[in-house]
């Protein structure tokens, strides 16, 4: 089963398993922060999923601020099972499905959020982050690219996941707790950035260092 979790500031893509949903209530924890409103689409390709695991699972989100949850299933039972709860259910062939599913997934390769990121929220993208506004102490963004936070950068951030050692980190006030580039850590500066212009942090060897941020930098 995957679900898509999103709002008009970020998407949020999701694959578990019914079987266990212990550890979805982690999961879910730090979507309830959120104050937008948000939508849960669940994508169930092959699989009967029964109205006591779904009844489960609206209960792991009940204290989200969900809008809407919509299922899509090939599976009979499984569009019965969801009707039963009063949840929006569609059956759609097997083939439909996948396409549906891969043209609402399709991750982008750049992300873009707008608004605080607070603590104990997480944004991460495959491609750059782009983030306009601040990230807080307790909350972290990572890319496998870079990160560039238009806004404080107060909290955790990890740039070149993917194993860039090229990627940065770039903010208009660069005070995270900690920094991570390609594997390499480093604790933020414990001094208030003086400078009022935006500052990168690089890999260089195997140190992490800061430098004034320019808009054709090429690392």
């Amino acid at each position: 089963m995957k679900i898509i979790i999103k709002n008009f500031k970020s998407e949020y893509i999701k694959t578990i398993s019914l079987k266990d949903l212990n550890p979805l209530d982690k999961y879910f924890l730090k979507f309830i922060s959120v104050k937008e409103p948000l939508e849960a689409n669940i994508y169930a390709i092959n699989e009967i999923i029964n109205s006591q695991q779904l009844a489960k699972f609206k209960l792991n989100v009940k204290k989200l601020n969900l809008n809407s949850i919509h299922l899509y299933s090939n599976k009979r039972e499984t569009i019965i099972a969801g009707k039963s709860l009063k949840m929006n259910s569609t059956f759609v062939n097997e083939s439909l499905l996948k396409k549906q599913f891969s043209n609402s997934s399709k991750e982008q390769v750049d992300i873009l959020h707008k608004g605080t990121i607070r603590s104990g929220e997480r944004i991460s993208s495959k491609g750059d982050l782009f983030i306009i506004g601040d990230v807080n102490p307790g909350a972290i963004v990572s890319a496998n690219e870079n990160v560039y936070v238009w806004g404080k950068l107060l909290g955790i951030a990890f740039a070149g996941e993917s194993g860039n050692e090229n990627a940065s980190i770039s903010s208009l006030y660069l005070k995270p707790l900690q920094l991570r580039i390609n594997g390499v850590v480093a604790i933020g500066p414990q001094e208030k950035p003086k400078n009022s212009y935006a500052e990168t942090a690089v890999l260089e060897g195997q140190s992490i260092i800061i430098r004034p941020f320019l808009m054709d930098n090429t690392n």
